[in-house]
């Protein structure tokens, strides 16, 4: 194509109606949606909405015709050769004309003087899957945090704000302490205040101020000093209330309803044009956020489970036929039982939400303990708080409907109910038993985060501050396989990550734990695509 024809008095290479087969597409196909398409100079493609312009770079006509489909579902992907696939996160260059930029303070920290790098290069990804085959396309990738030459706010002007949403998880008074360290002392941010309460506190309640005297031994201290609730998303009064209170950052951390309700909050502000960044740093004690290797909490909430562990085994050991049940964090997901188990070795029987069990009759859960008695005299279950809810709705004819503020489906105890089911099979049968049933639930949740949590919580707040200072926007920090990037909203709050019971951890636990799988031959499914693509990912 002849570019000359097509440069408007713009200097950007403008595609008529009559040039679109050129170009690979169909501007009328498109144009319902998008008011005019452009490319300039250096073949960057140019959309127009209503809310503002919108932009995605791609290096070749090739990769401009696989992102134009993309555009249609509100994605921005840029495509490349041998499969690579860019899964890239919102910019406020796509929806703010000629956004002004300024030199990072970074390069004139002392701090990162003696770094060879300063900067991440803005071509840096990384790829979601690390394991392939000489043959297999380069995959999915997302794009690398870190700080960038150039930054889209001036320290002076920026007014942060932070909130906690959901239930509470340890480490995130230090994930809040470290938004305040890296606006400050990266950055020169000196406006940082804190939400009062969660989402409603956005208009309901007053704010907090933050300095690096108030968040300095925070760390310490389980829950959150900004308070937390679930519910009261109402997304028109959230963003009233931080464009009138001149908010520009937006910092939130919350699980996968969270992260949804901070999607639905960047859309607004991206509909009505406002230079306002919004972050997410993903929080779930369960680690059930897809995508990123782990979240924070998860390894102090595995390490403290081991305590109840010890002292379920400890009561066990001592009487005759001791039994030590231990109940622990997992609606949907069975990761800290499991790992809890694999990290503790005392476990006999570990029951999660993603593997169905039976009580009765050959090859159920009570022939297990007989044997297992039997055999040692003891015994430790571990089971997580939505394992066996199809069962105990069944015996007690309570099936319930009703969720909380969050959309969460409300739980049945599952450890009560299986406690004294256990304990009316051994009445039934004469025998003696004695059975402790330990729920350290709130312990867990209330601690303080650990070590490795503490590094974990430094580096998602870090890189959630650099990608914000960069201009990116709607999107979550998370690790993935070992680097941190930013990741789009849809792409965590799309599904939950769960335990695949055909995959090997699954398999090293039932090693372990020498237990059987206790699912009747109806149940036993075949591998299906889902299942696959999770234990190729992880494998």
């Amino acid at each position: 194509m002849d570019s000359s024809r097509f440069r408007s008095s713009s200097g950007r290479i403008t595609a008529s109606e009559a040039d679109h087969h050129q170009l690979g597409f169909s501007i009328p196909r498109i144009s319902r949606k998008y008011r005019s398409l452009s490319f300039d100079s250096g073949l960057r493609f140019i959309f127009s909405l209503s809310g503002g312009n919108q932009s995605l770079e791609s290096p070749s006509p090739t990769r401009l015709v696989m992102a134009t489909s993309a555009l249609n579902s509100d994605r921005k992907i840029v495509t490349g050769p041998a499969g690579y696939v860019l899964e890239d996160v919102p910019h406020f260059s796509d929806y703010i004309p000629n956004p002004p930029t300024y030199p990072n303070p970074l390069q004139d920290n002392a701090a990162y003087s003696v770094v060879k790098q300063y900067f991440v290069d803005d071509d840096d990804t990384v790829p979601q899957k690390i394991v392939v085959h000489p043959d297999s396309p380069r995959g999915t990738h997302f794009r690398r945090a870190g700080p960038r030459q150039k930054v889209y706010f001036e320290s002076d002007d920026v007014l942060a704000c932070i909130v906690t949403c959901g239930g509470l998880c340890p480490g995130l008074n230090t994930v809040i302490r470290e938004i305040v360290c890296g606006l400050s002392h990266m950055y020169g941010v000196k406006k940082i205040i804190g939400i009062d309460g969660g989402y409603r506190g956005f208009y309901a309640r007053n704010t907090i101020d933050l300095d690096l005297k108030t968040v300095n031994d925070i760390h310490k201290r389980g829950g959150t000093i900004l308070g937390t609730s679930r519910g009261g998303h109402n997304t028109t009064k959230i963003v009233d209330s931080i464009q009138d209170r001149g908010i520009n950052q937006v910092y939130i951390i919350g699980g996968d309803g969270s992260q949804k309700g901070a999607a639905a909050i960047f859309e607004e502000i991206r509909r009505r044009g406002l230079k306002v960044a919004v972050a997410g740093i993903p929080k779930t004690i369960d680690n059930d956020i897809p995508i990123i290797d782990r979240s924070f909490g998860f390894d102090t909430a595995v390490e403290e489970a081991q305590r109840a562990i010890n002292a379920a085994h400890v009561e066990a050991t001592s009487v005759e036929n001791g039994i030590g049940l231990v109940k622990l964090m997992g609606r949907y997901s069975g990761f800290i039982a499991m790992y809890a188990t694999l990290a503790s070795r005392d476990v006999d029987c570990c029951l999660i939400p993603e593997s169905p069990f039976f009580l009765e009759g050959k090859g159920g859960l009570f022939e297990f303990i007989e044997k297992r008695l039997k055999e040692s005299g003891h015994m430790v279950i571990v089971i997580a708080e939505g394992a066996g809810q199809d069962l105990l709705a069944e015996s007690e004819e309570q099936a319930t409907t009703l969720k909380d503020a969050s959309g969460n489906k409300l739980l049945l105890d599952i450890g009560l109910w299986i406690s004294q089911r256990i304990k009316d099979h051994f009445i039934k049968k004469k025998n003696i038993l004695n059975l402790k049933y330990i729920d350290p639930t709130y312990m867990i949740r209330a601690i303080p985060s650990n070590a490795s949590d503490n590094v974990c919580c430094t580096l998602l707040a870090q890189s959630a501050v650099h990608g914000v200072m960069a201009g990116y926007n709607g999107f979550t920090v998370g690790l993935v396989n070992g680097r941190h990037t930013y990741i789009p909203f849809y792409r965590i709050t799309e599904r939950q990550n769960k335990v695949v019971i055909t995959d090997r951890m699954w398999a090293r636990l039932l090693s372990s734990t020498n237990q059987p799988s206790f699912m009747k031959p109806e149940d036993k499914l075949d591998l299906n695509h889902s299942e696959q693509e999770a234990a190729a990912m992880k494998w």
